[in-house]
C-alpha cells in the first residue's frame, strides 16, 4: 500500500485515534469521523459542579519508564505531555471479600507477591507459582512486549489462550480465598468464571503491576493530545460526523462514506472503530460472507455497567490514592447482575484527581454491573448531546432507585459516606450505548472465552476489500489493549518491524 492515499477511520475512540496517528506518521491522509460532541469514545468525560467525571478509565498502567503503554505513547508523542498521578505502590488496588479479608495490590512483583504473603501467610509458595505463572504468560505475547521479529505474531503457543483464568488459579492454589484476591480487579476487565482466559488476567493484572496511574482531570487528555498530533501530521479530527451508509464500486471497495448530515467523504481505505457487529449493520450485512456476519452475531458480548457519579461536600472524604474492589457476596466473577434486593453484589470505587487534590476528595465514581435487559423498555430511545432525545420518568424513578441502593452499599464500606454526599448522578447501560455504540451498552465487547478462542478473535481484515477493524475487540479491551490492536491494525498499511523498532528505542 501506498502512502498518499486517503483513508477514512470511523469513530475517535482510543482505537481510531491511536490508528490515524501512525498512518499519518507515515503519509497517509487520514481523516476520523466521530458522531459524537466529544471525542474520544470511552475517553469521555463530564463535567458536573465544577468537577470533571470519567466515564470510562478511571486507570491505566504499563505507564512506567520502559514499559510497553509508556513505549508507545512515546512513539506517539503524547507522554510528555500526559498530567497523571502514580497509585500508591503499595496498594494500587485494596479487595474486601465479603468474609472480611482485605488485600492490597503492590506495584512491582516482589511487592505485589510481598503484599499477598502477608495476607495468605500459609501460602506463600501458591502466590510464588501465581506470579510466575503471570510472567510466563506475558511472555508469550511478542507484541505486547514491544517484540516482533517475523510476520505479525501477536502470540506464540496458541494453546494459552485456551486456559481459563479461574480454572488455572485453581490448579495453582487450593485457597479460594487467595484465586477471589487475584481476580478481584476482574470488573475492570469483565471478568466472568468459566469464560474469561488467563492471559487476559496476566497481560492486564501485569500492566498494573508495572506502573498505575490516574489522569489529572480526565482520560480525555489522551484524545485530545492524540487529535493535536493527527493534525500535526496533516490529518483532521471531525465531530457530529455520524456515518450512515457508504457507496461502493465496481469492486466492491468502499468509495466513500456517507454522513447523517448528508456529507460525503471519499476515500482509498476505511477503519472501523465500531464493534464488529455495528461494522457489519453500517455497511451492509449482504457484502460479508453469512457465516461471518452469523458468528459475529452470535458472539456474546461482556456485560454492561451502571455508573454513579459523587460530587463531595469540602474537606469531609480523605483523598484515598487507591482503588477498591468491593464484593457483598462470596460468589466472585459469577454474581448476580440482573436488578434485585441483593443488586449491586459488587462495586469499584474510585477518586477523581484534579489539580486541586490535596488531602480530601472531591468526587468519586462507583462502577457495578448491570444488565442491560433492566433497560430494554427504553432500548428505542436515544439521548445524548448530538441527539437530544427524552426518556420517560420511570427511566429517572429507576436511576434514582439504583443510585440509592449504591450509595446503601457504599455506606456499608465507607462509614459516613452518604452525609459526605453533595450532589450525585448516573449513568446507564443505555447511556453507554447511545455514546459509544456497543450493542446493549457492552463496556469491553465480544467477550473473550477461552471455551471458543478462535470464534472471539477478531481479524483487522473483513471481506470488503478495503475496509479494516480496529479497537478493542482486536486484541483486548482497556487503553492498552485498545492500542496494541491499534498496531495490529496499522501493520496493514506499514511496515511493522520498522514501527516496532521506533517503539523500542524509547526504554
Amino acid at each position: 500500500m501506498n502512502s498518499g492515499q486517503k483513508i477514512i477511520i470511523v469513530g475517535s475512540g482510543i482505537g481510531g485515534l491511536v490508528s490515524a496517528l501512525i498512518l499519518a506518521k507515515h503519509g497517509y491522509q487520514v481523516q476520523v469521523l466521530e458522531k459524537n460532541h466529544q471525542i474520544g469514545g470511552s475517553l469521555q468525560v463530564f463535567s458536573r459542579d465544577k468537577k470533571i467525571f470519567d466515564t470510562g478509565v478511571h486507570y491505566v498502567g504499563g505507564l512506567d519508564k520502559g514499559e510497553n503503554l509508556y513505549r508507545i505513547f512515546k512513539y506517539l508523542d503524547i507522554y510528555d505531555d500526559l498530567e497523571m498521578k502514580r497509585l500508591d505502590e503499595d496498594a494500587f488496588d485494596i479487595v474486601r471479600l465479603s468474609n472480611g479479608i482485605t488485600a492490597k495490590h503492590g506495584m512491582g512483583y516482589e511487592n505485589f507477591s510481598a503484599r499477598l504473603k502477608q495476607v495468605f501467610p500459609d501460602h506463600t509458595a501458591d502466590v510464588d507459582r501465581i506470579v510466575d505463572e503471570i510472567r510466563l504468560y506475558c511472555s508469550y505475547f511478542p507484541l505486547y512486549n514491544i517484540e516482533m521479529d517475523s510476520d505479525i505474531n501477536y502470540v506464540e503457543h496458541h494453546e494459552v489462550l485456551e486456559v481459563g483464568a479461574w480454572e488455572r488459579l485453581s490448579e495453582l492454589t487450593e485457597n479460594e480465598d487467595l484465586i477471589k484476591v487475584v481476580l478481584g480487579s476482574g470488573p475492570l476487565y469483565a471478568g466472568l468464571k468459566g469464560v474469561t482466559p488467563f492471559y487476559v488476567l496476566a497481560l492486564i493484572l501485569n500492566s498494573f503491576i508495572k506502573g498505575s496511574y490516574r489522569f489529572v482531570n480526565g482520560g480525555s487528555q489522551i484524545a485530545k493530545l492524540l487529535m493535536k498530533k493527527i493534525g500535526e501530521h496533516g490529518g483532521e479530527v471531525l465531530r457530529r460526523k455520524e456515518v450512515v451508509s457508504a457507496r461502493f464500486n465496481e469492486s466492491g471497495k468502499i468509495s466513500s462514506v456517507v454522513c447523517s448530515d448528508g456529507s460525503e467523504f471519499h476515500c482509498d481505505y476505511v477503519i472501523s472503530n465500531l464493534h464488529p457487529g455495528e461494522t457489519i449493520r453500517l455497511f451492509g450485512k449482504e457484502r460479508f460472507k453469512t457465516a461471518y456476519a452469523n458468528r459475529i452475531a452470535a458472539l456474546p458480548n461482556t456485560i454492561a455497567s451502571y455508573m454513579v457519579y459523587i460530587s463531595l461536600h469540602e474537606n469531609r472524604l480523605p483523598y484515598f490514592n487507591s482503588n477498591y474492589y468491593d464484593y457483598y457476596t462470596d460468589r466472585i466473577w459469577d454474581e448476580e447482575f440482573r436488578f434485585s434486593e441483593n443488586w449491586p453484589q459488587m462495586t469499584f470505587t474510585s477518586a477523581q484527581v484534579s489539580k486541586h487534590t490535596g488531602k480530601y476528595a472531591e468526587s468519586i465514581s462507583v462502577m457495578c454491573y448491570l444488565d442491560f435487559k433492566e433497560f430494554e423498555r427504553w432500548e428505542n430511545s436515544v439521548r445524548t448531546v448530538v441527539k437530544e432525545g427524552t426518556r420517560d420518568e420511570h427511566y429517572e424513578a429507576f436511576k434514582k432507585m439504583c443510585e440509592q441502593r449504591v450509595l446503601d452499599r457504599m455506606e456499608e464500606r465507607f462509614p459516613g459516606i452518604r452525609s459526605m454526599v453533595k450532589e450525585m448522578y448516573s449513568s446507564t447501560p443505555i447511556t453507554y450505548r447511545d455514546y459509544v455504540s456497543t450493542p446493549n451498552g457492552s463496556m469491553y465487547g465480544i467477550q473473550k472465552d477461552f471455551n471458543n478462542t478462535t470464534r472471539t478473535q477478531i481479524n483487522t481484515r473483513t471481506h470488503i476489500p478495503n475496509l479494516f477493524l480496529t479497537g478493542q475487540n482486536i486484541i483486548f479491551h482497556g487503553i492498552l489493549g485498545a492500542t496494541i490492536g491499534a498496531l495490529v491494525t496499522s501493520f496493514n498499511f506499514v511496515n511493522n518491524k520498522q514501527v516496532i523498532q521506533k517503539i523500542k528505542r524509547y526504554d
